[in-house]
């Protein structure tokens, strides 16, 4: 009996280093130690120095095949701004899970401190969750979003962060990839971004970013980057 309990522990320790292996990918060469953010230099007259910044997410902003490290750390490290990282793997802007964006943004704790900057990723989740788009709303009654479709959960995320800091909403995407449904999530949220007046760090439109971003050291897969692609 104990042979046996032994034989199925080594089996479960084995199956979670690899999954942990995985996901993690620290032996990649864009994870090298010289990418950490810890080792890039610092830039004292930064604009972003002292700026607190919400970074809403999922993989991307997290950091999932970097060691758990994203552009988020490097900014924190190398322009000092006050970054609070609330990313969650897997989570979709929709809201259709405990851990979606809507649901981890209503009760995170920095809703009762001053922000100086919103920053959203466009979830490539729902894209590949097959989550409805949906259309964008003919007002701003945040009442009248359907929060289960992707144009829905984008309109009441700004709305919600505008109504509770006041402040620069930013919304980013993805570069490139094979997605006809991001895509279509891509070209929504830019309309949406015109309705609202915010900002949209469009890397799905940037060819030059796109293709310099296909490098293998810079990326895991066709989503996720390394620490070098961050860097």
């Amino acid at each position: 009996m104990i042979p046996l309990l032994c034989l199925l522990l080594v089996g479960a320790v084995t199956i979670a280093a690899c999954a942990w292996l995985g996901l993690h990918r620290p032996f990649l060469p864009g994870n090298r130690p010289a990418y950490r953010p810890e080792a890039q230099p610092v830039h004292p007259g930064s604009p972003l120095r002292g700026k607190r910044i919400l970074f809403l997410g999922s993989s991307v902003t997290q950091g999932m095949t970097a060691r758990g490290d994203s552009f988020v750390d490097y900014l924190a490290r190398e322009d000092g701004c006050l970054a609070v990282k609330a990313a969650v793997l897997a989570s979709t802007l929709a809201d259709r899970g405990p851990h979606s964006y809507l649901k981890r943004l209503r009760r995170h704790p920095i809703t009762k401190q001053p922000l100086d900057c919103f920053v959203c990723q466009l979830s490539t989740n729902d894209a590949t969750k097959k989550v409805p788009l949906g259309a964008m709303a003919a007002g701003k009654d945040m009442s009248s979003f359907d929060t289960k479709t992707v144009c829905g959960a984008i309109e009441y995320i700004i709305a919600y962060a505008k109504q509770t800091w006041n402040c620069p909403v930013v919304f980013y995407t993805n570069p490139q990839y094979a997605s006809p449904a991001y895509k279509a999530m891509v070209e929504a949220l830019k309309k949406i971004a015109d309705k609202w007046g915010i900002q949209v760090i469009d890397l799905w439109d940037n060819k030059e970013f796109t293709d310099n971003y296909r490098k293998h050291t810079y990326m895991n897969d066709q989503i996720h980057p390394t620490r070098k692609g961050y860097e």
